[in-house]
């Protein structure tokens, strides 16, 4: 088992920047690749950024790509999840969310952004971005 909690959301207005974090706890944190996805009031849930279980690779939606870094610190057994140029579209429900690691050289043949292979979540937290 894996669990999960981040931390870091609020209320911040457009333009603004936020950092997320999320601290794992249980089994080998670098065994895991590592996700973040959000979730808007009366949407589905998307993908939003991942990053591999090293931290040599990442992967970015479009939407968030330029903006939004994620990085890792294997000895803290923490992502993190740095978001500028904040935008009211952003506003949603984060959550990070951890998958074993890649089998696969290719970190985006491995689908990252494909919920459905991550086994573990957090509860997510709230970002909330004003005009």
């Amino acid at each position: 088992q894996v669990q999960l909690v981040e931390s870091g959301g609020g209320l911040v207005q457009a333009g603004g920047s936020l950092r997320l974090s999320c601290a794992a706890s249980g089994r080998t944190f670098s065994n895991y690749d590592m996700g973040w996805f959000r979730q808007a009031p009366g949407k589905e849930r998307e993908f939003a950024a991942a990053i591999s279980w090293s931290g040599g690779s990442t992967y970015y939606a479009d939407s968030v790509k330029g903006r939004f870094t994620s990085s890792r610190d294997n000895a803290k057994n923490t992502v993190y999840l740095q978001m500028n140029s904040l935008r009211p579209e952003d506003t949603a429900v984060y959550y990070c969310a951890a998958r074993r690691r890649a089998t696969i050289w290719d970190f985006v043949r491995s689908k990252p952004y494909d919920d459905r292979q991550y086994d573990y979540w957090g509860p997510g937290t709230q970002v909330t971005v004003s005009s």
